[in-house]
């Protein structure tokens, strides 16, 4: 008997999503990533006192953007590199700080590792101790081999929902917080979008 081959998630396939809800535009037929990228880039700044996270371009966080600059051996980033990031940078950024952190390349469903890395994108270690949470292993905030084994080893689709459900309970708890109120309706219409693939 033939065994069936198995397709495992792909990073580029997530980035739709996250450019859509970071920048307000969806991508459109025939567009590649790149100019999709170039043109959110025109509407992808942020700068919200009321945002912990401080100056945002696309998504992408000063803070999450020097740990990258860190990590990659580059200068210590300004907001106005920040701003001028390239599509290039952006997508290794996304790659490096967060695909690569939840070893999504070795998830078997697109819909699961996109449900994961978005809330990783959104909320760090706090998302990922969740989805762990919702898998019954060891809350520890690191996607290691144990957590890939448990993802895996569940049906994908009700494994989609159940990380859906525990992010919405999530973002509700963490409305309850003065600033973040203004934030709740944008996160859950987020949550509600992703999709199952």
């Amino acid at each position: 008997m033939k065994r069936k081959e198995v397709t495992m998630a792909q990073i580029d396939k997530v980035i739709p999503f996250i450019l859509k809800w970071e920048c307000g535009i969806a991508m459109k037929v025939g567009e590649n990533l790149e100019e999709y990228f170039t043109r959110c880039r025109k509407r992808g700044w942020a700068n919200d006192p009321d945002d912990k996270g401080g100056a945002t371009m696309c998504g992408v966080t000063i803070g999450t953007y020097r740990a990258y600059c860190k990590k990659k051996g580059y200068p210590v980033p300004t907001a106005l590199r920040l701003y001028n990031i390239t599509w290039s940078e952006w997508r290794d950024v996304l790659k490096a700080m967060y695909w690569d952190k939840c070893l999504a390349d070795r998830i078997e469903s697109q819909g699961v590792a996109n449900a994961i890395v978005d809330w990783y994108w959104n909320s760090g270690v706090y998302g990922i101790k969740n989805v762990q949470k919702v898998l019954g292993v060891v809350q520890d905030g690191i996607i290691g081999n144990k957590s890939v084994a448990a993802i895996n080893s569940r049906s994908p689709l009700p494994l989609f929902g159940a990380i859906k459900e525990a992010r919405i309970a999530y973002v509700n708890r963490i409305a309850r917080n003065g600033n973040n109120k203004k934030f709740l309706a944008g996160w859950l219409n987020r949550i509600n979008d992703l999709k199952y693939q």
